[in-house]
């Protein structure tokens, strides 16, 4: 057999199997039956190898132009071909019922602020908001805090301009409520802070706070004390025991940090305590005096108490987690758990 008989045949016999091509599918299966790396075209050019270098010549160049046209011919019946159906089990089960939208639920950071709210709400607590841009006065003079300060360099604040940085605390709520009403008051003040932390497992520069004020007719430590630990055993349960040990904060005096039974470990000691069985979780005191005349305000008439506390830690502790950094990672993985 001449070798033009011998690609005519080839070509023949495709044309043959390309008539029967119904769909992609077989049309693929086509293209890999004559163009594949065991194709009929594979197995033409490896039989040229018993060949005399001129036949071998002249039977590769056609074994080229028929590859060519194979490949003209199966890309136009491609683009006619009909689509290839699905199988049985993949068609559209009308009476199966349908998958609904994935609904988000609310972050956990919000929820654990949400449920501080709720809580102090129940014992007669406004709600209180203010700006994130703070003025000097309002962020540090008015709540008592010198000029000399380290919270006032200007690495440990963010400062927008020589007068208005992004708030450190949510105390300035406080002021600006004190400066708009008069006593008695009871308000918290939720809401983001910022200060220039390096960020790590505990820390962030940007995190969340809940702080409380009362100012009232012959308001005590006592009455912080007791305030504070109905709050803490109505967030973490009843067997919750709190208890206070002395600090320094330049708007209040006395002050104390306020500490919890550790929920990770019932107390026993653990890595989360340290081992002492006890978690710092806020820090509060009486009202300064300096801080009461600065919104004009009575000293000698009024007395009250305020606290601070971060939203994140206590997040930590209600859920479990043991880095901080997992709350803004978007990791859909983690937050499906809440």
């Amino acid at each position: 057999m001449s070798t033009a008989e011998a690609i005519e045949g080839i070509w023949g016999e495709f044309e043959k199997a390309l008539d029967r091509c119904g769909d992609a599918a077989s049309v693929e299966n086509l293209r890999a039956g004559y163009l594949g790396r065991r194709g009929v075209l594979r197995e033409a050019f490896a039989g040229m190898s018993g060949m005399d270098p001129e036949s071998r010549r002249e039977m590769g160049q056609r074994l080229n132009e028929l590859r060519s046209r194979i490949e003209g011919a199966l890309d136009q019946r491609e683009r006619t071909a009909a689509p290839t159906r699905p199988a049985t089990t993949d068609l559209f089960d009308a009476t199966l019922p349908g998958i609904g939208p994935s609904v988000g639920t609310r972050h956990p950071i919000y929820r654990t602020m949400e449920g501080i709210c709720e809580i102090f709400e129940r014992m007669g607590f406004d709600i209180a908001y203010g700006p994130e841009i703070e003025t000097e006065y309002h962020n540090f003079e008015a709540l008592n805090i010198a000029k000399n300060h380290p919270s006032r360099d200007p690495w440990d604040s963010f400062y927008i301009d020589s007068q208005h940085l992004l708030r450190s605390h949510t105390s300035p709520v406080q002021i600006r409520t004190m400066l708009k009403r008069k006593p008695p008051l009871r308000v918290i003040a939720p809401g983001k802070v910022f200060r220039p932390d390096d960020i790590d497992a505990s820390h962030l520069p940007q995190f969340h706070q809940v702080e409380g004020l009362v100012i009232e007719d012959g308001i005590t430590f006592s009455h912080l004390k007791s305030v504070l630990d109905m709050w803490a055993k109505a967030m973490y349960g009843r067997e919750i025991k709190t208890r206070f040990r002395p600090s320094f904060f330049p708007f209040t005096e006395p002050s104390a940090e306020m500490e919890i039974s550790c929920v990770v470990c019932g107390a026993k000691g653990c890595p989360a305590c340290k081992f002492t069985g006890w978690i710092e979780i806020l820090g509060a005191g009486m009202v300064h005096p300096k801080v009461l005349e600065n919104c004009s305000i009575d000293p000698e008439r009024w007395t009250g108490f305020a606290f601070g506390m971060g939203v994140e830690r206590i997040a930590m502790m209600r859920y479990g987690v043991r880095d901080i950094r997992l709350f803004v990672e978007n990791r859909i993985s983690f937050l499906d758990q809440f």
